[in-house]
């Protein structure tokens, strides 16, 4: 009579090898580091997992803010909440801190940071490049429909509207129309067709 020969057992498989690559940041982490008070006296935001350290901001940044909320909020009436430099989550791992969105709701809808905008303002007095740059396409990515950069030194008003798809651009994202307004013209958001702003009074 003939044996069965047994087929040798192969051997375990070994995992991949662990090979160095960056560490990316969450949003969830990027809360939780700020819950802990590590990002005390900085102004940090989260951009594809990595952190950004920003200048402190300047007076004419801080009285431009002041004056754009103060437009906007005359504006924008009950169903809108004009946020000022707090989060918007535009993924997993970005939340660009813009300094004011406009967001429909009130304020009690946002536990967490919105992800969505009808408007959204940064001042630029050093960072005009992240403005017009990075940020540009993160927020076009993120559907907002109207993104202003105030340019506090030129003195002007960027305005950007229609988000659209474009794969040749970061994120594939863009916005297709642009504007360079300055202190003689006036500017109507397209979420307040109803609103006429002088760019001056946006201006410090």
């Amino acid at each position: 009579m003939t044996a069965l020969l047994t087929p040798p057992t192969p051997p375990p498989r070994l995992p991949p090898p662990v090979v160095p690559r960056p560490f990316r940041w969450t949003n969830d982490d990027f809360r939780m580091l700020t819950d802990l008070g590590v990002f005390t006296d900085r102004f940090v935001i989260l951009i594809d997992g990595e952190f950004i350290e920003m200048p402190h901001p300047g007076p004419p940044h801080d009285m431009a803010v002041s004056l754009t909320d103060y437009v906007l909020k005359d504006i924008f009436r009950p169903g809108f909440v004009v946020r000022i430099q707090t989060g918007f989550v535009t993924g997993l791992d970005t939340n660009p801190g813009p300094d004011l969105a406009v967001v429909p709701g009130s304020p009690r809808d946002y536990v967490q940071a919105p992800r969505t905008a009808v408007l959204i303002v940064e001042v630029a007095d050093t960072s005009l490049a992240m403005d017009t740059g990075a940020k540009v396409h993160i927020y076009a990515a993120a559907g907002v429909p109207e993104y202003w950069v105030i340019d506090v030194n030129a003195p002007q008003l960027l305005v950007y509207r229609d988000p659209t798809p474009d794969p040749a651009a970061p994120r594939g994202h863009r916005y297709a129309t642009t504007l360079t307004l300055t202190a003689a013209d006036t500017v109507t958001p397209t979420a307040a067709p109803q609103a006429v702003i002088r760019v001056a009074d946006l201006l410090p």
